[in-house]
């Protein structure tokens, strides 16, 4: 085999969920693939660092020449909602469910001391900034994996909203329960509706 397929197997199966099996076929594919596509596929890997950033409100992946995204941008959501998820991927999962106007907050992780993750690594300050400046009582909608870094995290959010003394800004509610795969970014559509309308309030 050509050390240039090989190298290009090894770079596919380095992708989350690709196996060699599966990056021996994904290859194959990109080497008969026509040259326009290929063109358009190469433009993208190289361009997609510069032409993304990251939104200054919610913490969501945006186009690089926006300063917010899309959803913060829109008047039409209500605003007096945030959702908090750990992962950019279960905020596109919610969304792409449908039901929820609301906006998001995208922590980018959840505590865990084991691998190397705390509070400090999370974008937490922000999500206080927005209570301390809102207006109105806002709902703080967690909606995160259950687990035991979700629990470390729920709970540092918890006292620190006493902390700051913003209790009476908040109403804390979370998903329900009802979610078939546990995750979000697994679950099926009826089950994410049904957790957000069945949401508990903490």
């Amino acid at each position: 085999m050509p050390e240039a397929l090989k190298r290009l197997i090894h770079n596919i199966s380095l992708l989350p969920g690709i196996g060699e099996n599966r990056a021996t076929k994904l290859a194959f594919f990109l080497l008969n693939a026509n040259e326009n596509y290929l063109k358009d596929f190469r433009e993208n890997i190289v361009s997609i660092k510069e032409k993304t950033d990251i939104c200054t409100s919610c913490w969501a992946i945006t186009d690089a020449w926006r300063k917010t995204c899309s959803i913060c941008d829109d008047s039409k959501r209500d605003s007096t909602q945030i959702c908090i998820v750990e992962e950019y991927l279960d905020m596109l999962t919610l969304e792409s469910a449908g039901g929820y106007t609301g906006l998001y907050h995208v922590l980018w992780g959840a505590i865990s001391p084991i691998n190397w993750v705390f509070v400090g690594d999370l974008h937490f300050s922000k999500l206080f900034e927005r209570i301390e400046s809102s207006d109105t009582k806002l709902e703080l909608i967690i909606a995160t994996n259950p687990n035991l870094e979700w629990e470390a995290t729920s709970a540092f959010f918890t006292e620190e909203i006493e902390k700051r003394k913003l209790k009476h800004k908040v109403k804390i509610t979370r998903l329900s329960r009802g979610l078939s795969s546990g995750y979000i970014e697994y679950a099926d559509t009826m089950s994410l509706v049904s957790a957000l309308k069945e949401r508990k309030e903490v």
